[in-house]
């Protein structure tokens, strides 16, 4: 091979998005009277330099770069699928030889958040799942939070093939703070911009916590029920105390009913007396005129007679000091019960 004579292969694209064009350029140094193009193997297409280009299939094509120049030849292939994703080669007849290139068809599938648009409260912990469906390769998988690029620490990416394809899935973790967009990005290289999914997150604001006040209310309220419980109990049992009569009152209260009931009696019928010499629990000493009552017998010197001495023989016949006109009386003291 002359040294000035050489091709020299340009890919212009090492990677194409399923369904774009991708092209090749190819430059000769000297002359050169035909060129041939191989996909994967097979002869696709024909390049004289002088004459008619010749096609396998509309889907493949070539031009020269400018109408004078003809050391320059541009291959396309339109449309491209991952069936002429790999090995392009350029030959040129002669001592020039050939020259590759390898062909990367990326395919790009869907992406959606599963979760849709949420309401949630405040500061709650708010897990969305990002997927992806039938992409090659897999996606490299990034969140959005109002605009901004959230920090990879806070989601987790994971990848599997499904059949020729990969299906991918993000996990993102955060804390709602206040109403925010959320978007999913999926990105490949061939993309110009990534394809992404956005929600609404709406928060609201978060109920007052009633379980202390709760607890404080109950506590206090129990602590209160046990005191008037206490209380009740205290001042049921001190009324039942000053309700329940002593036996003074009780006798007291008898002989008042049994005076009160003396006037009803038919004429004729005695009525009983209070016992004087009746003494309280407790009491200890008796006034003297309780013992000088009218109902009481006192005993006189004249009240008493005197009997005679049988031992003492010289009163045999004597008797004094007999009751003149009086002779013992008799008392009954009644106690009505």
């Amino acid at each position: 091979m002359d040294i000035d004579s050489w091709v020299w292969l340009m890919l212009c694209a090492t990677g194409v998005l399923k369904g774009s064009d991708a092209q090749f350029n190819a430059t000769v140094q000297g002359k050169w009277e035909v060129m041939t193009w191989s996909v994967r193997g097979l002869l696709v297409l024909t390049v004289p330099r002088i004459g008619d280009i010749s096609s396998s299939s509309d889907r493949f094509s070539a031009s020269f770069c400018s109408v004078d120049d003809t050391s320059c030849v541009a291959f396309t292939i339109h449309n491209t699928s991952r069936k002429e994703a790999g090995m392009v080669v350029c030959t040129v007849q002669g001592d020039y030889g050939s020259k590759s290139a390898v062909l990367h068809v990326e395919e790009s599938g869907t992406v959606q958040i599963k979760e849709g648009d949420l309401k949630v409260v405040q500061d709650e912990e708010v897990e969305l799942n990002c997927l992806t469906f039938a992409w090659f390769p897999h996606p490299v998988v990034s969140w959005n939070l109002n605009g901004g690029s959230v920090d990879s620490s806070f989601y987790n990416s994971t990848h599997a093939a499904h059949g020729d394809s990969f299906n991918s899935s993000s996990v993102l973790k955060f804390r709602a703070v206040k109403n925010s967009t959320v978007a999913c990005l999926a990105m490949l290289q061939t993309l110009t911009n990534p394809l992404s999914s956005s929600v609404h997150l709406v928060v609201v604001p978060r109920p007052p916590d009633w379980t202390i006040l709760i607890a404080v209310v109950c506590s206090f309220g129990g602590f209160a029920l046990v005191v008037l419980l206490i209380y009740g109990l205290i001042f049921c049992y001190k009324r039942r105390k000053e309700k329940e009569p002593n036996y003074h009152d009780e006798m007291t209260k008898r002989v008042r009913t049994q005076s009160q009931l003396s006037g009803l009696r038919p004429p004729g019928q005695k009525q009983g007396r209070v016992n004087a010499d009746y003494v309280t629990d407790g009491q200890t000493t008796i006034a003297p005129n309780d013992l000088t009552d009218s109902s009481y017998c006192q005993p006189t010197r004249s009240s008493f007679f005197e009997m005679p001495d049988p031992v003492n023989s010289h009163h045999d016949s004597q008797i004094s000091h007999i009751y003149a006109n009086e002779g013992l009386r008799k008392h009954r003291h009644a106690t009505t019960v």
